[in-house]
């Protein structure tokens, strides 16, 4: 792991440690990158117990509840999948938290409308809290694989910090 998503993944541990919360990953174009970041971080296992790799469609359907019609309209890298994806992982972990990432990574694989490097993200929180976006990277296949761990990591860890505890 690199020492960026390194330091991204121990402050999202002792965020969710302070907090007592916890989260899950759904993964497809980085095939559990997120979840290996995570997990490299001592004592994880206190705030990370579900990682889902859902690369093929049969997966994100049965793991996590992404429905057959959704990814036949939208398509697996749609915002539409990558929010399903994030409530499922979610909801299977009874996690606090979830991230969910759906794209093409390359090097083949893309078209006009959705090229190579282009990356859905989706967050998932309390209280129906969801939130999606799409990323453009450049690079080879590791090079948008990687790009994708550290934004999910750090939009996760962001949004974290600014959602405020219940009392």
């Amino acid at each position: 792991m690199d020492k960026q998503a390194a330091a991204l993944a121990a402050q999202l541990g002792q965020l969710l440690l302070a907090r007592g919360e916890t989260v899950a990953t759904a993964e497809s174009c980085t095939g559990g990158m997120i979840a290996a970041a995570l997990t490299d971080i001592a004592g994880s296992s206190a705030w990370f117990g579900y990682g889902l790799v859902s690369y093929s469609n049969e997966a994100k359907q049965d793991l996590l509840g992404v429905g057959a019609a959704t990814l036949a309209e939208h398509g697996a890298v749609s915002e539409a999948v990558v929010r399903q994806m994030a409530a499922g992982a979610r909801k299977r972990a009874a996690a606090d938290w979830a991230v969910a990432v759906s794209g093409i990574a390359g090097p083949g694989g893309g078209s006009p409308a959705k090229p190579v490097g282009m990356v859905w993200l989706a967050l998932a929180g309390p209280d129906g809290l969801s939130q999606a976006f799409v990323c453009h990277f450049d690079g080879d296949r590791a090079a948008v694989r990687q790009q994708t761990v550290l934004t999910a990591l750090d939009r996760l860890l962001r949004l974290i910090e600014g959602c405020v505890l219940s009392a």
